[in-house]
């Protein structure tokens, strides 16, 4: 059933869909990989990490990680 819809206003999308109207089925497909080392992802008010020698192996010999295909 089609709606009428007033003025709208998108300030910003990342790595998702917009859908107005009617639909059946919606399937966002992303994929992305992320290198941290040690203490890299810690969030908060306050936070403390003491670590020595850190290093964060970046080589990928992996040709296909997560393929994305198709409609599933």
């Amino acid at each position: 059933m089609p709606a009428i819809i007033g003025p709208v206003q998108v300030v910003n999308v990342t790595g998702g869909i917009v859908q107005f109207g009617d639909t059946l089925y919606i399937s966002p497909k992303t994929g992305t990989k992320t290198y941290g080392g040690s203490g890299g992802f810690n969030t908060g008010g306050l936070v403390i990490t003491n670590n020595g020698i850190s290093g964060t192996n970046v080589l990928d010999a992996n040709l296909i990680d997560q393929p994305i295909a198709a409609n599933n």
